[in-house]
């Protein structure tokens, strides 16, 4: 039987960064995947749905360049081609992970993983199976799409979020059961090539885990000028099928009529059916427990990424696999969760790190905050992307920065400034006392924090 120190199960977002850090480190890795190298971010979440989001900018944009002094005629759109284009970019990157991963010496095992004792993993491939003992196992095994008995997925009339992106026909009607991230982003996606698009919420806001008020109301608003219209605080009682048309049920009696029906709420937990019975691995709701290095209630047994609950997020899980990496070799590292930034890829943009105000004053923590509009950015004006603000919330009285939401313009890539200032608790003074490039979309930034401080230069601040 063939030992290495580590076996990974899984080379998702969290299982191969945790391979390529261990190889790193110098430990001899086998990495168990099921499917493709990569997992669900590269090949079925996040990667794909930028590629496709970019297509839809292309066209918007061409759509909307005449404001510019460009004039382009006859612009058309092939479902097909984009279909190509997320291909050729997820086959890229895949490429990328399987390279780095031999460049590290890590052995690469395709079959499904189980653990069947001890530090046993039995590997169930195409050939047979092989069983392989490990010093350290790494459970890595990541989530999927819930099949919704409710809502009769069915991959032709009602979708998952995989089945979206296969699509090369896009309907004239959809509905979009969830406005969260996946749903916001393919409702933006359908939305730009002419798709009616309607989606139900069930809670009272979009984006529900931001939770601002006045903030989901705004983007709520954006999205209302651009067409997409919303069901808020709506259950959905019952999804039927007939004669090619799909009818959704609401809580309130309301019928809806629809080609097509994406469902992008709730994933399952890839934790069911690998073996943790027989090892004794302790799991809640489908979720591995795990404590703050990682570990298992079992010895030399850890879990990354989404299987142990918590945000599913790609950056979240990649860092866990550094994180779980480094405890393996020795290392005195532990996972630190206060500073987590997420972002939504629509257009504009949502992000948010820390704090929102709302959550502030749950917590009985007195804030301060801020807030500038793209209306007043320069850099924002010149490329017509003026939708948007940035809000950050600081404590009131060091003026310590806590949170920070961004709607608007390369958000995802503005919030990192603000999560590292939270992480090394900067105070508004350290930021508003930054020089920040001009012009440029950050300087919003620099006059958010500004605001409480009565230095704000580009807007006028009602007292």
């Amino acid at each position: 039987m063939e030992e290495f120190d580590v076996i990974v199960i899984g080379s998702g977002s969290a299982g191969y960064v945790s391979a390529i850090r261990l190889g790193d480190l110098g430990k001899r890795v086998l990495i168990v995947e099921n499917r493709v190298l990569g997992g669900t971010c590269l090949n079925r979440g996040c990667i794909p749905t930028k590629a496709i989001l970019k297509a839809s900018d292309i066209y918007r944009e061409a759509h909307e360049s005449k404001i510019f002094g460009i004039t382009v005629n006859h612009v058309s759109f092939d479902p097909k081609g984009i279909k190509v284009w997320k291909e050729t970019v997820v086959k890229k990157l895949v490429s990328g992970v399987d390279f780095l991963l031999k460049a590290r010496k890590v052995e690469i095992k395709y079959g499904r993983g189980y653990l069947i004792d001890g530090n046993t993993v039995e590997i169930e491939t195409a050939q047979g199976k092989e069983i392989y003992k490990g010093k350290d196992i790494v459970i890595a095994t990541g989530s999927e799409p819930a099949m919704i008995p409710t809502f009769k997925i069915d991959h032709v009339n009602v979708l998952t979020s995989d089945d979206a992106l296969e699509l090369t026909e896009y309907p004239k009607k959809m509905i979009i059961v969830g406005a969260g991230a996946i749903g916001m982003e393919f409702a933006t996606f359908f939305n730009s090539f002419g798709t009616q698009v309607t989606v139900v919420e069930m809670m009272e806001t979009v984006v529900p885990t931001l939770k601002d008020k006045k903030l989901t109301t705004l983007i709520q608003r954006i999205y209302q000028k651009r067409g997409i219209e919303f069901k808020l605080g709506q259950k959905i009682e019952s999804i039927d099928v007939k004669d090619n048309k799909v009818y959704l049920t609401l809580g309130n009696g309301e019928v809806l009529e629809t080609e097509k029906v994406l469902v992008s709420i709730g994933r399952k937990l890839n934790s069911d059916n690998i073996g943790l019975e027989k090892v004794g691995i302790q799991t809640e709701k489908g979720r591995i427990i795990v404590n703050e290095y990682l570990r298992t209630n079992i010895e030399h047994h850890y879990a990354i990424g989404d299987v142990v609950g918590g945000l599913l997020l790609a950056h979240k899980a990649m860092k866990e696999g550094e994180v779980v990496a480094e405890i393996i070799a020795g290392h005195d590292t532990k996972m630190d969760y206060r500073v987590v930034p997420w972002a939504i890829f629509t257009t504009p943009e949502i992000a948010s790190v820390g704090l929102t105000e709302e959550e502030a004053k749950t917590h009985g923590i007195d804030v301060v905050t801020g807030e500038f509009p793209f209306t007043a950015n320069g850099k924002a004006v010149s490329m017509n992307a003026t939708d948007g603000t940035v809000k950050v919330v600081a404590r009131s009285d060091t003026k310590e920065i806590i949170g920070a939401q961004i709607i608007g313009p390369e958000a995802s890539v503005m919030i990192s400034e603000l999560a590292l200032a939270i992480k090394n608790k900067l105070t508004l003074k350290d930021v508003a006392d930054t020089i920040h490039t001009h012009p440029t979309l950050p300087e919003a930034v620099m006059e958010a924090v500004k605001v409480p401080l009565g230095e704000a230069v580009h807007i006028v601040v009602r007292k």
